[in-house]
């Protein structure tokens, strides 16, 4: 079953190997948990960390007797096996990412926030997003999504959905020709596997980092303040950078 977690229970016999070593040979009343990427975690009544475990294991096999269920997982050197003399349960449960609620989905259910998506917990529509981008309360004038917020040259807002407002759309005719390239041709805001600032005249491209411009550097390119500080435009510059006329390493 797709996106679901299997549960099963019983008085089982729990051995885990290691370089074809037993390292761990376990009995008693256990609750063994299979998530959707086949990390199988073998609970018992002590404490929160899993008795056992084998997480995103490359084969997991299940078999069925007249006793109960054997659970067989080998990753490379790695094996877990649990296998049932008595069965106190099998059953499978719907199972999502769990985050930070951020908006409702086209289809009413909630979405929330999973690292570098923002995935409804219902349909299961999920949408890439940039990791250092801020999902804001105001919602698309066009089709309700939220939108993201993000420093790209300056702070822009841009749809959760790329089909209907992207980012790089955003950006593009913010920036479209607000930058000079050292050649002095305006620097057009173009999006191939990633943002960049590239010159129609010489041919150079800048990949566009995370912040907004603060000054210029000595070089003429814009210069950045990013969460790492501050730097050129042009990654490998090793120009002084300045703002306000003032050189920054003064």
């Amino acid at each position: 079953m797709q996106d679901a977690i299997r549960v099963l229970a019983g008085e089982c016999a729990v051995r885990y190997e290691s370089d074809g070593r037993t390292e761990r040979d376990l009995r008693g009343d256990v609750v063994v948990i299979v998530k959707p990427d086949d990390t199988v975690l073998v609970h018992d009544a002590d404490g929160y960390q899993p008795a056992a475990w084998l997480t995103r294991p490359g084969v997991v096999r299940y078999t069925r007797d007249a006793r109960g269920f054997r659970i067989d997982a080998a990753d490379g050197d790695e094996r877990l096996v649990v296998e049932s003399a008595t069965e106190h349960g099998d059953a499978h449960y719907p199972a999502s990412p769990a985050g930070p609620p951020v908006g409702t989905c086209e289809c009413d259910g909630t979405l929330v926030r999973d690292g570098g998506r923002v995935v409804c917990i219902d349909c299961r529509t999920s949408y890439a997003i940039p990791r250092d981008a801020a999902v804001v309360d105001e919602p698309c004038p066009d089709c309700g999504l939220p939108q993201l917020r993000v420093e790209r040259g300056g702070e822009v807002t841009a749809c959760l959905d790329r089909d209907c407002t992207p980012i790089a759309d955003v950006v593009a005719e913010r920036f479209d020709g607000a930058w000079a390239c050292r050649c002095g041709a305006p620097l057009e805001i173009e999006a191939d596997r990633g943002l960049h600032a590239a010159c129609p005249d010489c041919d150079a491209s800048y990949r566009l980092p995370r912040g907004t411009v603060d000054g210029t550097c000595e070089c003429g390119l814009p210069a950045f303040e990013t969460p790492s500080g501050p730097r050129c435009l042009d990654g490998d510059c090793g120009q002084a950078l300045t703002a306000g006329g003032r050189d920054r390493n003064s």
